[in-house]
């Protein structure tokens, strides 16, 4: 899981950052990305794609990389996915997540020269990142980087904890069971009650017609 990692480093990057997006599929909430910077490579608890975890495991794995790493969160909310769509959101979002940690790394090192030389981006999956910072594209890489799989388990915990809250506005969805997915009990939840001012209506459309 550090293959990545050591192979930039070795090419002289000190700042290794993964970036991951959860939330491309549910029918409401936003979607979030995590980006890290492992200070330290050792962990007591698994850090693998988030989906793999429990969320015992994840919640454990979460406090550890948030005590050992440097990080940021992109949040991009259902109203901005309808306006530009679900692919353009999940881009923006990694860059916000990404930009906001590189100022993060960039206060921390305030005397280090040429900082811009110094750090390399690994994206989970294909999508292109309009950076001025070298970019990888790894194919699953959630389950090939541990800085990826970090960025995934700190994206799916938050969002989770977004949606718990939002089940307590809307408890007639059943955010606090699914997030947003779209499960059975969700989808008929939809022809009852109608959607929600949290869900993606450029979603909806062949549920609700």
């Amino acid at each position: 899981m550090l293959y990545y990692e050591r192979k930039f480093a070795k090419r002289g990057f000190e700042f290794i950052i993964g970036v991951d997006e959860v939330g491309r599929g549910p029918l409401a909430g936003p979607v979030l990305a995590g980006a890290v910077w492992l200070e330290r490579g050792k962990f007591k608890n698994p850090i693998v794609d988030s989906k793999r975890l429990r969320h015992r495991q994840r919640e454990k794995a979460f406090l550890e990389i948030i005590d050992k790493s440097t990080f940021d969160i992109g949040i991009v909310s259902e109203k901005v996915i309808d306006r530009i769509n679900i692919l353009e959101a999940s881009r923006l979002a990694m860059k916000q997540a990404v930009l906001g940690l590189i100022k993060k790394i960039s206060d921390k090192n305030k005397r280090s020269r040429n900082l811009r030389n110094k750090i390399c981006v690994l994206v989970d999956g294909d999508i292109k990142l309009d950076i001025d910072y070298p970019c990888v594209n790894i194919i699953k890489g959630d389950n090939r980087s541990r800085s990826i799989a970090a960025a995934s388990i700190l994206a799916k915990y938050i969002r989770d904890r977004i949606m718990s809250a939002q089940d307590k506005f809307y408890p007639q969805y059943g955010f606090l069971q699914h997030k947003g997915y779209p499960t059975r009990r969700h989808r008929l939840a939809l022809k009852r009650y109608g959607a929600s001012a949290i869900h993606r209506g450029s979603f909806l459309k062949k549920i609700l017609a």
